[in-house]
């Protein structure tokens, strides 16, 4: 039995007693998505069902190849595990530097890129100087990250990710089975929204602060990228390099600042 993005399957549990029970558990659903674009296929990835109209806006927001939401007349989702994004007259996107080969996991949204070269874009840098975040209200976002995640807590098995105003207040929290993909769905929220850039603003993210996910921070104008796990190497160059802040391990009262600490009032 499906219910939005949970699935339902009967198993057997072995209790502390050594007795075993049938029951229900739910789990989370993970199928592929096609994004097409001008009748050819973008890229395809594996996804928790729910949103995918926002999924595809983000994807190309984050690919470079959408900016505004005037670009896009049309996004529609089938009955077939598709969306079709139809853009306006006139706009011309660069599909090749983009173009996904093979499906893309759930875990990792840049395997199936043709080379390092393609993955390392030009990006732009943060313009938001003025931006400073009080450390009292970043140490309590996660928490109010976990409250919200409504999947997460009936499988355990879902990522999430969380846009949040400099006043502490969250704005939208999307969750999906790959970390990569909640994101692109808070981001393609914000593209129909017309918010992008999304100044002013922080980024939560469930899991590790990984290059791709910084990437998609950058390309969304967001300057703070928070993580409650560990960042990677190039996570850390690119935040670097583009004028992002980067937050990692950020856990009870505690957490790691690896770029640009001056927006982190203390």
């Amino acid at each position: 039995m499906k219910e939005g993005g949970i699935g339902s399957e009967k198993i057997i549990r072995r209790k502390s007693d050594g007795t075993l029970e049938y029951q229900p558990d739910d789990l989370t659903i993970e199928e592929p998505l096609e994004i097409r674009v001008g009748g050819k296929v973008l890229a395809t990835t594996m996804r928790t069902p729910g949103r995918d109209e926002e999924l595809a806006a983000g994807f190309l927001v984050s690919e470079a190849l959408i900016r505004q939401r005037a670009e896009i007349t049309r996004i529609s989702a089938t009955h077939e595990n598709t969306v079709v994004v139809e853009v306006a007259p006139g706009v011309k996107l660069k599909l090749r530097s983009a173009q996904r080969f093979g499906t893309i996991s759930s875990s990792c949204g840049i395997c199936g890129k043709t080379g390092i070269e393609a993955i390392r874009q030009n990006f732009p840098g943060i313009a938001a100087t003025d931006v400073r975040i009080d450390v009292e209200r970043l140490l309590a976002f996660p928490g109010r990250l976990r409250r919200q995640q409504g999947d997460f807590a009936r499988t355990g098995g879902i990522h999430a990710a969380g846009i949040f105003d400099l006043n502490g207040n969250s704005q939208i929290v999307r969750e999906d089975i790959g970390r990569h993909n909640a994101v692109d769905k808070v981001v393609g929220w914000a593209l129909e929204a017309d918010r992008i850039p999304l100044t002013g603003t922080v980024l939560l993210v469930s899991g590790r602060a990984s290059f791709e996910l910084t990437q998609k921070a950058v390309m969304a104008g967001i300057p703070v990228l928070a993580a409650v796990s560990a960042p990677s190497s190039l996570a850390v160059d690119l935040a670097s390099q583009s004028g992002l802040t980067l937050v990692a391990f950020l856990r009870g009262d505690s957490m790691n600042v690896y770029t640009r600490p001056d927006r982190i009032k203390r």
